[in-house]
């Protein structure tokens, strides 16, 4: 209301455009209903904008049954009608409400009219939340022409690999590949994305990182980068897993990528991290030490890993005594019982 305010003693008129800014931030349904109230009685007419403010702004105030009712306004062009549904769709799937978009979508769909592409993506990227990918990638199709085909497809191919789906992994990555085949560049960035997923998720197992790097080579043909297996390396250190580090490191020489500061310092904390200091202390003479902040890496990689190894070595040292007291302590109450 200040705003307004504000504005009449500029002596400056608010227009439909100030009137859409004002409900779809609106922070109460009693504000939003003003701001309407006010726009009629300033005689401006509303336009698509104020619809689809509406819309937003029911949605995220919880007013689904009102969001929806906003639709039915006959004062909305038809022409405009489509657009403002697939505004609606977008909020009810923004806000949880997947059942109510869908029916929406299915009605636009009945109408042979066409879906915003920008809604579309929207219930793709709730749909995969929800774990349902094979909805997502009939949603995907409907994409194909589309500018926001490549953020949809990439959404759903996150999706796949937090969650380990393999198949379905490849087989977007390998569409991307066909629609990105003369850009090496914006093909190998999204590649390496893809490897950054994996090892953000700090998986215990490296069984799928090493079967996603296979079927990257072999079914999709493309060579890894060197930032794609840093980031499988990087995945080992987490996994304490020394011998997929060493199939990894195997990887840099048979991509023809030789090894550098960074390569030899992952190395070398996944080797440590496992607990094969004997072979960490081999990669740790190979690494330039002359850089400061390679020293601080390598020291502060000895205190996390080495003193982390001690700890759980005697965690389960004072767990193996406590079981042994415990098994006298019942020896004794068994000779104890005995002796009575």
């Amino acid at each position: 209301m200040d705003v307004l305010k504000q504005m009449e003693d500029a002596d400056v008129k608010p227009d439909s455009v100030t009137y859409s800014y004002l409900i779809a931030n609106s922070h109460c349904e009693k504000d939003m209903i003003k701001f309407y109230e006010d726009m009629g009685e300033s005689g401006v007419a509303p336009t698509k904008q104020v619809f689809m403010a509406l819309i937003n702004a029911y949605a995220s105030l919880g007013q689904f049954e009102k969001a929806e009712k906003v639709v039915l306004d006959e004062r909305i062009p038809v022409k405009n009608l489509n657009e403002i549904k697939s505004v609606l769709v977008a909020a009810l799937a923004s806000n949880g409400q997947l059942s109510g978009a869908l029916n929406i979508y299915e009605e636009i769909k009945k109408a042979e009219c066409g879906l915003d592409p920008k809604a579309i993506r929207c219930l793709i990227e709730h749909f995969q939340s929800e774990g349902e990918i094979d909805r997502s990638l009939q949603l995907l199709e409907e994409l194909s022409d589309s500018r926001y085909w490549t953020d949809a497809c990439f959404r759903i191919i996150s999706h796949c690999v937090r969650h380990e789906n393999l198949r379905s992994a490849v087989d977007l990555l390998k569409q991307l590949k066909d629609k990105f085949n003369h850009a090496e560049i914006a093909l190998e960035v999204l590649f390496d994305e893809v490897f950054c997923i994996f090892a953000e998720k700090e998986s215990t197992d490296m069984q799928f990182g090493l079967d996603l790097l296979q079927a990257v080579k072999e079914e999709i043909g493309v060579r890894p980068s060197r930032k794609s297996l840093d980031f499988l390396l990087s995945a080992c250190v987490y996994a304490k897993d020394a011998k997929t580090a060493i199939v990894i490191w195997e990887e840099y020489e048979n991509a023809g990528l030789p090894y550098n500061v960074l390569s030899f310092v992952r190395m070398y904390q996944a080797l440590l991290a496992a607990g094969d200091r004997k072979s960490a202390a081999k990669i740790l003479n190979k690494i330039r030490q002359d850089d400061p902040h390679v020293r601080c890496v390598i020291k502060a990689s000895e205190e996390t890993f080495i003193r982390s190894a001690s700890v759980e070595k005697k965690r389960k040292k004072k767990k193996k005594k406590k079981k042994e007291f415990e098994s006298t302590v019942g020896l004794l109450d068994v000779v104890e019982a005995k002796t009575k």
